[in-house]
């Protein structure tokens, strides 16, 4: 590799290392070149800015993200199927690049995001929500926004994601499994109530 894409990888990765442990604001360009291993000039070769390099960092992470959901959506044949592929897919990511989870899942970073940024984010969520939509029109996820019920799902699978990008839980903790579960039951349909054998019983004779 050519010392100037890599000196650029160099960057990102101290970056997503650096933000994601103690924070954007409270990591300063000194300590990024440091962990970096070069000069702090040599950060505004590469970025324009530190929020630069942050919004350089979420645009891949949104983008990853978003094209775990779209591989999502050919993935089972039902609601359920689809979007516990995905939490499973987030989960294996989280374990893999924790801190890509935390940037993009984890964390909020408000006024700090390009509309480029906040674009690559909606990708995803549209996705998500399209996955909720499908649901609902096969009456297996509740009544109501589609919005909703993704944001609720994704808190939920959150909470395993957290525990995993912190090395808390193994992949193959019974907790993953658990709050993949937990993250359905919170948007589910509720089931159809079983038939009554004697109003089944009045319809017979009354078509007789």
């Amino acid at each position: 590799m050519a010392p100037a894409p890599l000196t650029h990888q160099r960057l990102a990765r101290a970056a997503l290392d650096l933000f994601t442990t103690q924070g954007y604001h409270a990591t300063t360009t000194p300590e990024l070149a440091k962990r970096a291993g070069v000069a702090e000039g040599t950060i505004y070769r590469h970025f324009a800015s530190k929020q630069a390099l942050l919004n350089d960092l979420y645009r891949g992470a949104a983008r990853w993200a978003a094209k775990l959901a779209q591989e999502a959506e050919g993935a089972g044949s039902t609601a359920r199927a689809r979007l516990t592929e995905l939490g499973r897919a987030l989960a294996a990511g989280a374990a893999r690049e924790p801190g890509v989870v935390r940037l993009f899942l984890l964390q909020r970073h408000g006024p700090l995001l390009e509309e480029e940024s906040r674009r690559a984010a909606r990708e995803f969520r549209a996705t998500l929500e399209r996955l909720v939509a499908e649901g609902k029109a096969g009456r297996s996820v509740k009544a109501g926004a589609a919005e909703l019920w993704a944001t609720i799902w994704l808190g939920v699978v959150g909470l395993a994601l957290d525990r995993i990008a912190a090395r808390e839980w193994p992949l193959d903790h019974p907790g993953v499994t658990q709050t993949l579960e937990a993250a359905w039951d919170a948007i589910a349909a509720a089931p159809a109530p079983p038939a009554d054998p004697r109003t089944d019983l009045l319809a017979t004779r009354a078509g007789e």
